[in-house]
């Protein structure tokens, strides 16, 4: 049979023979890539925050060793529940008893070692199992009954902080836990092992005696470094953070998180534990805060029932700042981490100028609204393809 001839008047050439090129298949550059990344904003805005106070306050000590692990510090604590509000988030989930659990946390484990004679590790697991138990009932009654999470939570926020209260006033007679017949949490701090060594202190004291020597850093009159380290909290953020990237990428318990958050139905119709991945989250979400909770006890050598106010608003802005979008499914843990060293920066570095504390939380609003219009264009313009 013979082969059928071309149009006489159509010239045929390799281009008109090739397929059609493949949407899925088609090379995006590395500027795209960047771009698409859902950390991409977080760092956007730490560059420009640190170029706008080596500008307004480069000279002021804010940059030296000891203003460095000043604002490193409240970037710490607020990052340690950033990366449990980021997960939880991109799971699809809120929490808003972030900040009761912080309060009611630290009174757990100060009212056991002061008053019931605890050892300090002791009661600091005490602290981590009653939050986890809460954590899973936090999640177990936003899967069981289907009501959202925000109303779930916003109960155990009031629950939590009443509990924090009454049971401190009731069991202490205090709201405020430090000492009790002589002893302080301070002395227990330091004469517990465990505890010290993972909660209190500094670490790479030596190094920075060493660059003090060198006069590399500031020194004091003994010839010690004026920064006596780099606070444990900071340790504990940086390790929780490339946990939680690593959890949410390179693990199958990560690719459930994204998909739970991205379509519970369709992630349930594949096999995924939807129930058993969210109430996981809230899980970590509780340890989180707990561990925000012992820190700050270690810090401050006391626990109060009011602790953590408002801290659930700062850690979903941190995230939010990180690139998680609020319906769920799309983030990133060290974009929230990203975030919370944005506020911990601005926090302090307000203080090394002459900007007025009070705008603060100026920024942190302008901060969220900011980063929620940003995200949404950065996902429909770049990541969805749209031009």
């Amino acid at each position: 049979m013979a082969a059928v001839p071309a149009h006489p008047h159509v010239a045929m050439t390799p281009r008109d023979n090739a397929p059609p090129s493949d949407e899925r298949v088609r090379s995006i550059g590395p500027l795209r890539r960047f771009l698409s990344r859902p950390e991409f904003g977080s760092i956007s805005g730490a560059v420009l925050v640190f170029a706008l106070f080596a500008v307004t306050a480069g000279d002021s000590g804010m940059f030296s060793a000891e203003g460095a692990m000043n604002w490193a510090t409240v970037a710490a604590f607020l990052g340690l529940i950033a990366v449990g509000a980021a997960l939880l988030m991109i799971g699809g989930e809120f929490d808003l008893s972030i900040g009761s659990m912080i309060g009611f946390a630290g009174m757990m484990l100060a009212i056991p070692a002061l008053y019931w004679g605890w050892p300090l590790w002791l009661a600091c697991l005490f602290a981590f199992a009653l939050a986890m138990a809460l954590g899973s009932l936090n999640g177990y009654l936003v899967m069981k009954t289907g009501l959202p999470s925000f109303i779930v939570t916003l109960a155990f926020y009031f629950i939590l902080r009443g509990l924090s209260l009454a049971l401190s006033t009731l069991l202490t007679g205090k709201t405020i836990i430090s000492t009790n017949e002589g002893a302080t949490l301070r002395e227990l701090a330091a004469n517990d092992a465990v505890f010290s060594a993972l909660f209190s202190g500094h670490v790479l004291t030596g190094l920075f005696n060493d660059l003090a020597h060198w006069g590399w850093i500031a020194a004091r009159d003994d010839g010690t470094a004026l920064a006596i380290g780099v606070p444990k909290v900071v340790v504990w953020w940086v390790a929780l953070t490339l946990a939680g990237a690593f959890l949410l990428a390179r693990t199958r318990f990560g690719n459930w998180i994204l998909a739970v958050g991205g379509d519970a139905n369709a992630a349930k119709n594949t096999g995924i534990p939807v129930a058993r991945v969210k109430i996981t989250l809230f899980v970590l979400m509780a340890v989180c805060s707990t561990l925000f909770a012992v820190l700050q006890v270690a810090d401050a050598g006391s626990a109060a029932a009011d602790r953590g106010l408002q801290k659930e608003f700062e850690a979903i802005i941190a995230a939010v700042i990180g690139g998680c979008l609020l319906t769920g499914g799309y983030g990133s843990v060290v974009g929230a981490s990203i975030g919370a060293l944005i506020f911990g920066v601005v926090q302090i570095g307000i203080g090394y100028t002459s900007i007025d504390n009070n705008w603060y939380r100026v920024f942190l609003g302008a901060m969220l609204l900011a980063a929620v219009l940003f995200n949404n264009f950065i996902r429909r313009r770049v990541a969805l393809g749209k031009r």
